[in-house]
């Protein structure tokens, strides 16, 4: 799954562990840019979704497995945001369910989970130039592109963002089992920029990636190409 071929368009990494800002820089930067955006959080969320409706056990990666292999996946875009239906239905209402949250980061693990879903990435930079955020983008699904971005912030604060959200799951808990995963784990890749979020806003986050992007030739928004 590492070895996947070079976009055929810009992509923008964006990765991070959860509560970091990663997506909300990610959406913004997209918009700025003109970019495609490509929330991989959602598709993992949705398959759990659906693994949870099906009364399927997170863990249980033989029967999750078997379940996608007459599953129907469509992954598409709305207004410029990637879309995934499962079986012809959107699940998005459901994507920050309490249950989902908790089951997330098990169904994500599963290796045919990820090359589903990986594969699925991979497909929306054949036709559109996108900024994609997640945990591995940089590392696993995309890792020719020279345009990578990792946005960390100290576990107090994201701990205080999650539960802003309303959240209620735990930091260190999703932290651990992102990283420790045998399969495509939470990392940051060697080459990837590493911006703090911790004390800086979005829109701040955004100037700054914008500005590093800038320095590594790609056109600032607006700018006239010729």
């Amino acid at each position: 799954m590492n070895s996947g071929k070079a976009p055929s368009h810009v992509v923008v990494a964006i990765d991070g562990p959860a509560a970091s800002g990663k997506s909300s820089v990610a959406w913004q930067l997209a918009k700025k840019l003109g970019f495609v955006y490509v929330n991989s959080g959602a598709m993992y969320r949705a398959i759990t979704w659906h693994v949870l409706d099906r009364g399927i056990e997170p863990r249980d990666a033989t029967a999750i497995a078997k379940l996608l292999e007459t599953t129907r996946l469509d992954c598409d875009l709305e207004n410029r945001e990637s879309r995934i239906l499962i079986e012809g239905v959107d699940p998005a209402a459901h994507l920050r369910d309490v249950r989902v949250n908790a089951g997330v980061s098990p169904v994500s693990s599963v290796p045919r989970v990820r090359e589903i879903l990986v594969a699925k990435m991979r497909a929306y930079a054949l036709d559109h130039d996108v900024v994609m955020e997640g945990r591995d983008i940089g590392s696993v699904v995309f890792p020719d592109t020279p345009y990578k971005f990792y946005i960390d912030a100290s576990p107090e604060i994201r701990s205080r963002r999650r539960a802003a959200q309303g959240q209620t799951d735990k930091i260190e808990v999703r932290d651990l089992a992102d990283s420790s995963r045998r399969d495509s784990p939470l990392t940051i890749a060697d080459d990837a920029d590493v911006i703090d979020s911790s004390h800086l806003s979005i829109d701040r986050v955004v100037d700054e990636v914008i500005r590093r992007l800038t320095a590594k030739g790609l056109p600032a928004p607006g700018t006239p190409v010729s």
